[in-house]
């Protein structure tokens, strides 16, 4: 079934209600027109993210996470990071040193 559409002087049109609702496109989505064999088709860019589920395949060492554990595992890397920084940034200004367990310990001045 085709729906018919009028192009304005400024090179816009509307997409017919029926099109919008069957892409389950809102105002702001994008969208992309491909050309293939002569056809234009229009995409819509906007999608759920569980259309992406499984996408990269099964995990290589076969362990499956839930989300719980990939933001704990995310923030514990987070927190690694923040704590390097930290420790790096004290022995640059040679102030005291934050150790990996979070105490702070006094960094000799070198001589």
């Amino acid at each position: 079934m085709g729906y018919g559409a009028k192009l304005t002087s400024k090179g816009q049109t509307t997409i017919p209600i029926e099109i919008r609702k069957y892409l389950n496109l809102s105002p702001g989505d994008q969208m992309d027109f491909v050309i293939e064999n002569g056809e234009v088709k229009l995409r819509a860019k906007t999608r759920s993210v569980m259309e992406f589920a499984g996408i990269l395949g099964h995990a290589p060492n076969g362990v499956r996470l839930t989300i719980e554990e990939m933001s704990e595992a995310a923030a514990e890397a987070a927190a690694d990071d923040d704590r390097r920084i930290m420790r790096d940034w004290h022995r640059y200004k040679r102030a005291p040193q934050i150790s990996d367990d979070g105490r702070s310990e006094t960094v000799r001045k070198r001589s």
